[in-house]
């Protein structure tokens, strides 16, 4: 480990010993109302662009889910998405009546119910990119790559605290 690297570790170790915080430059409610309305601008920008071609909000994952993985249960799908079972349930359903998915018996065990994308399916999965690169696109707009590299690296940090924390309630 550097010098700088230990010196970084052993200040944060005695701060953290100490039991102070530090103060945050900003006031409590500001990072989670901004994370929030980020996340929300972005789901509406990207659920605009997918209405053209039938899709709804949600919808455009379950699809990149399966054009990954090919064949899924509803259960796996959910798990993969972060959402509950039932709500997924009825996401499929509606997808299947939209022609986008169809519904079947798994091969090895009868009972499970796998879904896998239909012709019309597989064909929004390149409607469904272009969707997310345009989103991305107007999200970063004025941002430099290294600008855009620190959000990313600091959102994903910012999920696995609060994925930590659900962990262990």
């Amino acid at each position: 480990m550097s010098k700088d690297k230990l010196a970084k570790k052993n200040k944060s170790e005695k701060k953290a010993k100490s039991g102070k915080k530090k103060d945050l430059p900003f006031n409590a409610e500001e990072l989670a109302q901004s994370i929030t309305q980020a996340a929300r601008s972005m789901r509406t920008a990207l659920s605009h662009n997918l209405s053209a071609s039938g899709l709804y909000a949600g919808q455009d994952g379950v699809i990149l889910a399966l054009a990954q993985e090919g064949s899924m249960t509803p259960g796996q799908i959910a798990q993969k998405l972060g959402v509950k079972a039932p709500t997924m349930t009825r996401t499929i359903g509606r997808m299947e009546a939209q022609g986008f998915v169809e519904r079947s018996a798994d091969d090895g065990d009868g009972r499970l119910t796998m879904v896998k994308l239909t012709e019309a399916g597989l064909k929004s999965v390149e409607h469904i990119n272009t969707s997310l690169a345009d989103c991305n696109a107007r999200a970063v707009d004025g941002l430099s790559a290294k600008e855009v590299k620190t959000v990313v690296k600091l959102l994903r940090a910012i999920d696995a605290n609060l994925q930590s924390f659900e962990s262990i309630d």
